[in-house]
């Protein structure tokens, strides 16, 4: 039995009210198609991911990360959009199932999809739904509402998994007949097993529901601190945040020495609760004599990812005499962007001196501090 995940992104996100389509709106760094497409990448039993996009939004694709995904453009309804998707999807050999999911529902637990795929071997269909917890009126007239009996009523979510050549015939055969791959098809559908779903997986229709979301990733924010110093001699270079700075003078370290980069990656491992770079890369171990930094913070970058940790912010200080890094501000802060994956404007450096005070009032050294905020996704 192979799985496939149908992602759909294909909509204009008129009630978003936004230049940017909701979907690529991001949260922690991460646009809310990577946010879904990271946590099924997770599945090995899911072979094949499908992204359904707009046409109007291909620009927009460039900015994911689109390993191993199919491209499939969608059409001017959701389930013109389906059936593109399933067409494409029955052309593949030995996909007999698929789940059917929306951008715009990106906080589902790997825990729910564990729970679609077991149920889906013994049925054909398995739907995630709410039963309905507040009171529930109906308006007949003007003077005239009426309690209803809110047990016999509950939503249906996404996720949804059907047999492939099921509902791929019952879209070919039901063309704009319906809205979901649910309930106007119900009728036709067999052996269906609904499961419960998650209050978290609210589906993002406007700009309230996103800042819930923003809320419910702020919640799992975590704070690491990182420091580094070294000393300043002639005759080795000087790297800052990964930048070969003009100096005579360089720092004396096993590495290359790089302050700014040694105290991101304290700072990240401490957030993730992974240890320190002491621990991570020891100055005892000879393949990382003279290493460059920033193959170390990309080591580090994969491995908190693995973990499910993604970087929120970075903040900095350099506390140094000389060089003095205000023209070199910019470029470092670039340069660290494209080292984290981040964008330039969740990261910040100030240039800090000792008045003269100290080793590094002296010029005989160079240190970093850095406080670091990384979210922890499910």
């Amino acid at each position: 039995m192979g799985f496939s995940f149908i992602l759909l992104a294909g909509g204009n996100s008129d009630r978003f009210k936004s230049n940017l389509s909701k979907p690529y709106q991001k949260i922690g760094g991460k646009t809310l198609i990577d946010i879904s497409i990271d946590k099924i990448k997770k599945f090995s039993e899911i072979d094949k991911i499908v992204l359904v996009y707009n046409r109007k939004h291909k620009k927009h694709l460039k900015r994911l990360n689109l390993e191993k995904i199919t491209l499939i453009s969608g059409g001017n309804s959701r389930c013109k959009s389906t059936y593109n998707a399933l067409r494409y999807l029955k052309t593949q050999k030995n996909i007999t199932k698929v789940l059917i999911h929306d951008a715009a529902r990106p906080n589902f637990s790997k825990r729910l999809i564990k729970k679609i795929l077991t149920h889906s071997r013994n049925n054909k269909t398995v739907i995630p739904i709410l039963k309905l917890q507040d009171a529930l009126k109906e308006k007949k007239s003007k003077k005239n509402v009426v309690s209803l009996d809110r047990s016999n009523f509950f939503f249906t979510q996404t996720p949804q998994c059907f047999n492939l050549s099921k509902i791929y015939h019952l879209h070919k055969e039901n063309k704009n007949n319906y809205k979901d791959d649910d309930f106007s098809l119900l009728h036709s559908l067999e052996n269906i097993k609904f499961i419960n779903g998650e209050k978290r997986n609210f589906k993002i229709t406007d700009k309230e529901d996103f800042d819930l979301l923003k809320n419910s990733y702020r919640s799992s924010l975590r704070t690491g601190i990182g420091f580094d110093v070294h000393r300043l001699i002639k005759g080795r270079d000087l790297f800052l945040g990964g930048l070969k700075i003009p100096s005579i003078y360089g720092t004396l370290g096993h590495s290359d020495g790089d302050p700014i980069l040694h105290a991101i990656i304290d700072a990240v491992l401490g957030a993730c609760g992974m240890g320190d770079i002491g621990e991570m890369f020891s100055d005892k171990d000879k393949k990382f004599k003279n290493i460059r930094s920033d193959i170390l913070i990309r080591k580090v970058i994969q491995k908190i990812k693995i973990k499910n940790f993604l970087i929120n912010n970075i903040d900095i200080n350099v506390i140094t005499e000389k060089p003095k890094l205000k023209n070199l501000k910019k470029k470092i802060i670039n340069n660290i962007s494209n080292l984290c994956k981040l964008p330039a404007d969740r990261i910040n450096l100030k240039a800090k001196t000792t008045e003269k005070l100290g080793v590094i009032g002296q010029e005989k050294a160079i240190a970093s501090e850095v406080i670091v905020t990384v979210v922890k996704y499910d």
